[in-house]
């Protein structure tokens, strides 16, 4: 049966979406490179982290195709379901009888939502960063996961610089000793600090926060000897002062997948239940 005029076929949305994505990457990265020329560095220092809770792993694809090849979860439920579906779309799904999946094309994957102790067992496989760890147990439950899974995850200590009550993080004042801590722990590897700013109408009112949790990491290298060249900061309203301050990582969803997220929860971040 012919198709009405101006109807789109699925093929048509999946172009129509894929060339949208790769038309907010190449934006969002002009944004950063923008940003870096401000502050003196280059954009290779900057990781872009694809956030694409609540989105299928069609959009998680496209994105790689895009060229993300960092992307972000909240939730290790949705992730489960999710990085095997993306996997067998980019033609990575192990399947007996055919070749290894292409290691080129697989994305980084992060957990950048926060993480309970009874999860850890599935994020060590799952993941290969956790944005999120901001306590000492919680830093030992996910080095005994990993070590009987045979993994080294990379992972940030999550700092609430802005003190905010119903968001995680530990308090800058306890993350020096935090770090040294989960620094001697085996399966993980501690690689830097994270934080989520207050939401506010101009970034510049959150520029403080940024400006904490970098000089907070300069003074446990100094302090500790701890190298944390990793600052995850910056979501889709703040991220280029972010940058400006030092961001090695910015976690943006909105940016690159547009407005419809089903969750409440911030686009690059956790907020306590």
């Amino acid at each position: 049966m012919a198709r009405p005029e101006g109807e789109l076929t699925t093929l048509d949305r999946q172009r129509l979406s894929a060339d949208r994505i790769r038309a907010r990457v190449s934006s969002v990265c002009g944004r950063i490179a923008a940003a870096c020329h401000r502050a003196g560095r280059e954009p290779s220092e900057v990781r872009l982290v694809g956030v694409t809770k609540g989105f299928g792993p069609e959009v998680a694809a496209a994105a790689v195709a895009a060229g993300v090849r960092d992307l972000g979860e909240n939730r290790v439920q949705e992730a489960r379901d999710k990085i095997p579906a993306v996997d067998a779309l980019l033609g990575r799904a192990e399947v007996p009888g055919q070749r290894s999946p292409n290691p080129d094309v697989r994305p980084v994957w992060h957990l950048v939502g926060h993480l309970q102790r009874n999860k850890a067992h599935h994020a060590v496989t799952l993941f290969d960063w956790i944005h999120s760890v901001d306590s000492l147990p919680l830093g030992h439950e996910i080095a005994r996961r990993a070590v009987a899974a045979g993994r080294q995850v990379n992972v940030l200590l999550q700092v609430n610089v802005a003190a905010e009550p119903q968001k995680h993080g530990a308090r800058p004042e306890e993350a020096s000793a935090l770090a040294d801590a989960l620094t001697g722990l085996a399966g993980l590897r501690l690689r830097g600090l994270m934080t989520i700013a207050p939401m506010a109408a101009d970034p510049e009112q959150v520029r403080w926060v940024f400006q904490e949790l970098r000089e907070l990491r300069d003074r446990i290298r100094a302090e500790r000897g701890i190298p944390l060249d990793e600052l995850s900061m910056g979501m889709t309203d703040d991220f280029e002062v972010a940058v400006e301050e030092g961001a090695t990582m910015v976690r943006i969803g909105r940016a690159l997948f547009g407005d419809v997220h089903p969750s409440p929860l911030p686009e690059g971040g956790n907020g306590r239940p």
